[in-house]
């Protein structure tokens, strides 16, 4: 909860997912599996110009031409396949409505997304939270380093356990409003973190325990990308170092 109120204060919102649909949101965590997020910008560019950013457009696009659309993402013939196995999902068990699939229980549609071919529970979490608005929280590598140099857990520990830790500690932030925005000054001092500009599926409503959560992982995004690097960690300059063991 203090590491969540300290960059909030100083970052405000970080307008994730950035997406203008829920299902550009499901495409993007598909794409961004194993690479950058501006090569999976590049792919969503080619299918969004090619008018096949849709559920229509991945059911009816040929398997080959979906494959050179979404190459710059990288392995695309596995995430060609995976795309058009979510769609025929959607279709068999939803009838191809995305409001009949996120109106199913958490838990459920939860054990549903992660018995499907290549969605682990970092993707199933990110369409449950970005595009569902279910109230989960995404574990990604930077949190993962995060807490194993804060000596909270180590780097290696299971999923679950991290995702449960969060959801119960930043629970209570709906409660105390400790998700309200930063100044305008405050956000003028310097970068925000891992901010996106606004969006359609960023600015659309949803519970506060849903931003709270969403707006966490984004901050911790921020902390990995600009701070709490693979190599050569700039914690001097983070503004989570005073919380790291010994200071």
């Amino acid at each position: 909860m203090r590491y969540y109120r300290a960059l909030f204060h100083a970052w405000g919102p970080q307008h994730w997912w950035p997406a203008e649909t829920r299902f550009e949101v499901i495409v993007g965590a598909y794409l961004t599996q194993n690479t950058a997020w501006t090569n999976v910008e590049l792919a969503l560019a080619n299918l969004r110009q090619a008018g096949l950013l849709s559920v229509q457009g991945i059911r009816t696009v040929p398997v080959r031409k979906l494959e050179r659309l979404i190459r710059p993402s990288g392995y695309f013939r596995q995430k060609a396949a995976r795309l058009k196995m979510f769609v025929a999902y959607l279709d068999e068990k939803y009838a191809g409505s995305l409001d009949k699939l996120f109106s199913q229980p958490t838990d459920k549609l939860r054990v549903e997304l992660l018995g499907l071919n290549g969605i682990g529970p970092e993707t199933a979490d990110s369409i449950l939270l970005y595009a569902g608005n279910h109230p989960v929280f995404v574990v990604d590598a930077y949190t993962r380093r995060i807490l194993e140099r804060h000596e909270i857990l180590p780097a290696n520990a299971d999923y679950e356990e991290i995702r449960q830790l969060f959801e119960r500690a930043l629970e209570p932030a709906v409660q105390q409003q400790a998700h309200k925005p930063a100044s305008e000054p405050q956000l003028a001092a310097g970068f925000r973190g891992a901010a996106h500009p606004p969006s359609a599926m960023s600015t659309a409503e949803r519970t506060a325990l849903v931003q709270v959560y969403n707006e966490m992982h984004g901050l911790i995004v921020g902390i990995g990308k600009h701070y709490c690097k693979k190599s050569e960690p700039q914690c001097d300059e983070c503004p989570l170092q005073r919380f790291l063991p010994g200071v």
